[in-house]
């Protein structure tokens, strides 16, 4: 449910098309209220009954069954339909096509048309930066890690980050530091890395150590709602997040809260987490009208970029004309590690040893063999 319209998700979306296409295609939607957790579980259930809908929506955030779908040719390869219709390929950005493409004749998962509503970045407090003196957000990752030894010396805590679950604010900021050397920003590109015993993974884990240097002491085997409450308690000055937090911004803070680019101009996002999929199993007038809904999809999203810069410029949210300012800024876009590494990496071992490592009750190479680890036992378990 969007907190804002007080339409389902894709509503919308839905009610526009079937009003678009009336007399020629209709797409019937179940609504469901699940969890994403258990949509993208019930998911498997459905391939193994042979009872998938027609377009499969956010596949692509459950990595290996994406795969063992494509494997198995379960799923319809778009890049005919895409690479012959030029109307389609020109509502796309190229950072999602190159996202979404499996292979220059392969693609799987219907592209969206923006990054404009996937992007992370840092969202900082105006208020506690004026207070160390700094006006301005650090543009290079040496500038950052001064600005986080000026906040520190003022009393102010620079940083809010937790641990568990998959690590999410320190590893946006660890992954993007990364990206900023070439063979760095090729590392992120990998599809389940065969190692991290390599310069990126040491690169990796001693910026994690320093992140830690500058965050709160409840920082350790906590989720990332306690490093939001901190955040907007005043408690820290940085969080690294998305677009999708500006919303949640409290009202009396909406003039203090700014949003920039990781240092070297960088965005963190995924954009192929939101391609859909067409079940091939289907016959081919149902295909052949999923792949319309799928390119009306990429439309849709379009009018939405445009709207999002049109109405964020004049905006009266500092922070969403931040946002908007950032992403016309040409950034680079990382990919984002949670569908690029295994689950079991993501969701267990960072909870477990990321606490280790900062604490140095493990050094970075026996973090960098527990990495691997999760590598062996996650092939293992498929």
């Amino acid at each position: 449910m969007n907190p804002t319209t007080g339409k389902r998700s894709n509503e919308e979306l839905a009610n526009a098309f079937n009003a678009r296409y009336k007399g020629t295609y209709h797409v019937e939607v179940e609504w469901i209220m699940e969890t994403e957790e258990e949509y993208r579980q019930n998911l498997k259930r459905l391939n193994v009954t042979d009872a998938l809908p027609a377009v499969i929506t956010d596949l692509r955030m459950l990595p290996s069954f994406y795969q063992m779908m494509i494997k198995e040719e379960r799923l319809l390869n778009l890049a005919p339909f895409l690479f012959s219709d030029e109307e389609w390929m020109e509502r796309i950005e190229p950072v999602v096509l190159d996202g979404c493409m499996e292979s220059e004749e392969e693609i799987y998962l219907a592209p969206i048309s923006t990054a404009a509503f996937s992007c992370s970045g840092m969202f900082w407090n105006q208020e506690l930066f004026a207070q160390a003196g700094i006006s301005e957000f650090p543009v290079t990752w040496s500038e950052f890690w001064d600005c986080c030894e000026r906040l520190s010396a003022r009393g102010i805590t620079p940083l809010a980050l937790h641990t568990e679950g998959t690590a999410w604010a320190p590893m946006l900021a660890a992954t993007a530091e990364l990206a900023d050397t070439e063979d760095g920003a090729a590392f992120m590109k990998q599809f389940f890395p065969e190692s991290y015993q390599n310069a990126n993974g040491i690169q990796l884990a001693e910026t994690l150590k320093r992140l830690f240097q500058y965050t709160t002491a409840d920082a350790m085997h906590t989720d990332f709602d306690v490093a939001f409450t901190n955040f907007f308690s005043g408690k820290a000055a940085m969080i690294p997040n998305g677009y999708w937090m500006i919303e949640q911004i409290p009202e009396e803070q909406k003039e203090k809260i700014r949003f920039s680019a990781f240092p070297g101009n960088k965005l963190v996002s995924s954009t192929e987490t939101f391609g859909w999929a067409v079940v091939s199993g289907y016959p081919k007038d149902v295909q052949k009208g999923a792949v319309e809904f799928l390119k009306f999809r990429t439309y849709f999203n379009q009018k939405e970029k445009q709207q999002l810069i049109e109405s964020g410029k004049e905006s009266d949210n500092p922070t969403t004309r931040d946002y908007i300012q950032t992403f016309l800024n040409n950034p680079q876009i990382v990919p984002n590690y949670q569908v690029k590494w295994n689950s079991i990496l993501q969701e267990e071992t960072l909870g477990d040893s990321l606490p280790e490592l900062v604490k140095g009750k493990i050094t970075t190479q026996e973090f960098l063999e527990k990495m691997d680890e999760s590598i062996l036992q996650f092939q293992k378990e498929q």
